[in-house]
């Protein structure tokens, strides 16, 4: 049976602590997925890690949705997060209605994501029934007006922070991403909602952690300060496709056993 919003708020009632990862393709979805994470973030963080963008912002709807696709058809039991990308849903709040039903219609998501204060679009698209995870913070989407990835909520700016996430657990998301906020900040607002918080780089005290798979297990080069290798996956390819190497050229493989008779 499929994770429901209802499974993560009973998650955080029962103070249990969950985990988020970001899956852009099928074979990661289905290791995942048998794997118990309740929740697969289809992000567009993808532009970054798989199709080789400096940032979010050059992820298309199209695109979105070819890697939506592939990872909803290898989840059976977690629920499917995709993100809508940048201005896919910031110029108007039909536009935004629009790309998102397709992310479910035509991606077979569970539900969306979406950056900053768009209370109204939050508040039509769980009217219509798409469930909506929210997101403040550091929203990537906002680099260049953020004046680069940097730590958001400090001093001052922690009340704004945390006033945006109360109106968009107002406006009906069913959970909300802290990014790159202090810890105290990242605690106080899980404190302060209903609705689960998810982490990344907002301290231990939020009801859930998300990482980049990527950043997990070691495929990308520079991490985050907030990231931690789980694995060195980039070494074991390496290894693997130099042995591979090796026996062509040696005339090694295929040998006897890899061959048709």
């Amino acid at each position: 049976m499929t994770i429901t919003i209802h499974d993560l708020a009973a998650f955080k009632a029962q103070g249990r602590r969950f985990v988020v990862l970001t899956a852009y393709d099928h074979p990661t979805a289905r290791i995942l997925d048998r794997a118990g994470v309740p929740v697969l973030l289809v992000g567009d963080s993808v532009g970054r890690n798989v199709l080789g963008y400096s940032n979010e912002l050059p992820v298309t709807m199209q695109e979105m949705l070819h890697h939506v696709r592939a990872v909803a058809r290898g989840a059976e039991r977690a629920m499917v997060v995709a993100d809508l990308p940048f201005m896919s849903y910031q110029a108007s709040l039909a536009e935004g209605v629009r790309n998102a039903g397709r992310l479910i219609k035509e991606g077979g998501a569970h539900a969306v994501k979406l950056e900053g204060p768009h209370d109204e679009l939050v508040h039509r698209l769980s009217e219509i029934g798409i469930p909506v995870m929210a997101h403040v913070g550091l929203t990537p989407q906002s680099v260049h007006g953020l004046g680069g990835y940097r730590v958001q909520g400090r001093g001052e700016a922690a009340q704004r922070v945390l006033e945006q996430a109360r109106q968009l657990e107002k406006a009906g998301a069913f959970a909300i991403v802290l990014e790159a906020v202090p810890a105290a900040l990242g605690a106080e607002i899980t404190r302060a909602l209903r609705i689960p918080t998810i982490g990344i780089g907002a301290g231990p005290d939020t009801d859930a952690q998300v990482l980049v798979l990527h950043d997990l297990l070691g495929l990308n080069e520079e991490l985050p300060r907030f990231a931690k290798r789980y694995a060195e996956l980039a070494s074991v390819i390496d290894a693997a496709v130099r042995a591979f190497a090796a026996d062509v050229e040696r005339g090694a493989f295929p040998d006897e056993e890899h061959s048709y008779r």
